[in-house]
């Protein structure tokens, strides 16, 4: 695969993993009842994860991709896609980038929330394997990872925290039967 070839391919899994948030963005202006800034740390330190998987040598890039790795990459991406365009959808204009509570604010639990508690997280990670499939080096990609766990961790802890606080024993029930983003890790 060119290198031509290996960057349209990023290009492309991502604008099919980013179109649902265009797509169905909420519509009008939610009455906000709560929003915690230090899941911006997260927000910070999963971005820079992603980041360094594309970081590279100026030859990496040019290096031929076997063809597992490029049906490893779109494995990954095809799940990515999956819970980006349920879970959006689902959430409705409960969805931001900060972590926050409308007024009106409901638990989600059906659909890609019964798989997951953050099923957002969940396809950032497998995009995040995605890359990494395609066009991850040593030793980067372990700190990609490394970053972006970190983020998500710090994401997932302010968020329940505050459903926690607004739902009480409902979401602790729906906590324990459901994994955070990927089913080893509650």
């Amino acid at each position: 695969m060119s290198p031509q070839y290996k960057a349209l391919v990023v290009a492309l899994i991502w604008v099919v993993w980013v179109l649902p948030f265009a797509l169905f963005r909420p519509k009008g202006k939610a009455k906000i009842a709560k929003i915690d800034r230090r899941a911006i740390w997260g927000v910070l330190l999963e971005r820079a994860g992603v980041l360094v998987i594309f970081i590279h040598r100026s030859g990496e890039w040019a290096e031929a991709v076997p063809l597992w790795r490029l049906a490893l990459c779109l494995a990954c991406a095809t799940v990515a896609w999956g819970f980006s365009w349920t879970s959006v959808r689902q959430l409705g204009p409960q969805w931001r980038i900060q972590a926050g509570l409308n007024e009106d604010h409901q638990l989600i639990t059906t659909g890609a929330y019964r798989v997951v508690r953050h099923p957002i997280y969940a396809s950032m990670l497998w995009m995040l394997l995605a890359g990494i499939a395609l066009i991850g080096t040593l030793p980067l990609w372990p700190v990609a990872v490394a970053l972006f766990i970190l983020g998500t961790e710090i994401r997932v802890r302010v968020e329940d925290n505050l459903l926690l606080e607004r739902f009480g024993e409902e979401f602790e029930t729906w906590k324990r039967r459901t994994p955070a983003y990927f089913p080893p890790i509650r």
